[in-house]
């Protein structure tokens, strides 16, 4: 668990494969080297995978960029192809960042909550039915390359379904969505953004020039049917316009 800087400046420490629930599903944290050990809490984000089981590690790149600005990250893995969705699986990681993060240096009740592809429908589901994390909401909700017409694997509604029944997130809602995504269309995140706006909630929509993967600092991989982190220029401004989303929303939650 050695540091080294991240993109930031900041130097950045990984612990990987903590078990965090009965499933025997395991996390990684990133965080500020030291963020154990200074006064206050760092600032924290759950951060969701998409469909892809067990992935987490193609959110690595974004994770250390984003704690190289002073945040402590968790990213779980999750199955998509559990028989329920992966719900157990998310909900399982929201308990433990809620009271484990403490101990790891941050502070899990007014944590940022996000997610990539599925993990951003996920994510917004949660606010929007709060009831699934005994009344508890997240202080901000960060979505990149979501859609919302689909059923949200935490809690089995579709968000754009949830909103036009009535139903508030109740906190600001930040959108990133490359503007060259070919396998979820940024209107999606358009869509979203719109239904918000007109209802007088909080949203911002950013849409950096990058494809799917290239959001998340990677490039898909057809040998290996997964994302795997690239150099390319396009997906290393995204991942940092990532990264920056991701700590103001934190500011947000502070």
């Amino acid at each position: 668990m050695a540091p080294d800087m991240g993109m930031a400046g900041m130097a950045v420490e990984t612990e990987r494969g903590l078990v965090y629930g009965p499933s025997g599903k395991r996390l990684d944290v990133h965080r500020p080297a030291g963020a154990s050990k200074v006064a206050g809490p760092a600032p924290t984000v759950l951060l969701w995978h998409g469909i892809g089981p067990d992935e987490r590690d193609v959110l690595e790149p974004l994770a250390r960029t984003a704690a190289a600005r002073g945040l402590l990250v968790l990213v779980p893995d999750w199955r998509s192809d559990a028989t329920d969705g992966g719900r157990a699986h998310l909900l399982e990681s929201l308990a433990f960042a809620r009271k484990e993060a403490g101990g790891l240096g941050g502070d899990g009740e007014s944590c940022v909550l996000a997610g990539w592809s599925a993990g951003a429908g996920s994510a917004l589901g949660v606010a929007l039915r709060p009831e699934i994390a005994d009344g508890w909401r997240p202080r901000t909700v960060v979505c990149v390359a979501g859609r919302y017409d689909l059923t949200a694997r935490t809690t089995g509604a579709a968000p754009l379904a949830d909103l036009a029944a009535g139903r508030d997130p109740g906190v600001p809602v930040h959108l990133v969505h490359g503007s060259r995504d070919t396998v979820l269309a940024a209107r999606h995140s358009r869509d979203l953004a719109e239904v918000l706006r007109a209802a007088g909630r909080a949203a911002t929509l950013q849409e950096p020039e990058t494809d799917h993967a290239g959001v998340i600092m990677a490039e898909y991989d057809p040998a290996a049917d997964r994302c795997v982190p690239t150099a390319a220029a396009h997906a290393i401004r995204a991942g940092r316009l990532v990264a920056r989303a991701l700590a103001e929303a934190a500011g947000d939650a502070a």
